[in-house]
């Protein structure tokens, strides 16, 4: 099983950026306890970061036949792109769109995802865990 792990602008940031919001934990760390629970599932991952809309939709089409599920934290390219959904949408993997914190307790523009309504499913406020939880999900679904 292959998985691409898509994280949007800013999220390499994390560990310095706003940890009152996101807490002291870094892409890295996050990735590396992905990778940790992935060999549970014998699963394969594929990490990427991007602060560049295209960049993320490129990476989705080059990989869009040879995976079987796709976890994503858009960042703030959740509330407004709509070419980030058409991308995902055109793919047939299962999509879990993750967030760090609960966007339904910020501001009103984090409220809405235009992401949300093509996703298999969405995990919000349960910090760098929704990562892991997402993962764990799509393994044990199966979805292969």
């Amino acid at each position: 099983m292959r998985i691409l792990v898509l994280n949007g602008p800013n999220l390499n940031m994390l560990g310095t950026r706003e940890p009152h919001i996101y807490g002291a934990t870094t892409l890295a760390d996050i990735e590396a306890a992905m990778v940790a629970q992935a060999q549970h599932y014998n699963a394969e991952i594929l990490f990427h970061q991007s602060n560049h809309e295209g960049t993320l939709i490129d990476l989705i089409q080059a990989h869009q036949t040879s995976i079987h599920a796709i976890i994503i934290n858009p960042g703030a390219l959740t509330h407004y792109s709509y070419a980030l959904r058409d991308a995902l949408s055109g793919v047939s993997v299962p999509i879990v769109e993750v967030h760090i914190s609960n966007v339904y307790k910020r501001e009103a523009f984090r409220h809405h995802s235009v992401i949300a309504p093509i996703a298999t499913g969405q995990i919000a406020g349960l910090g760098w865990h929704g990562y892991v939880l997402a993962l764990t999900w799509v393994c044990q679904a199966k979805v292969v």
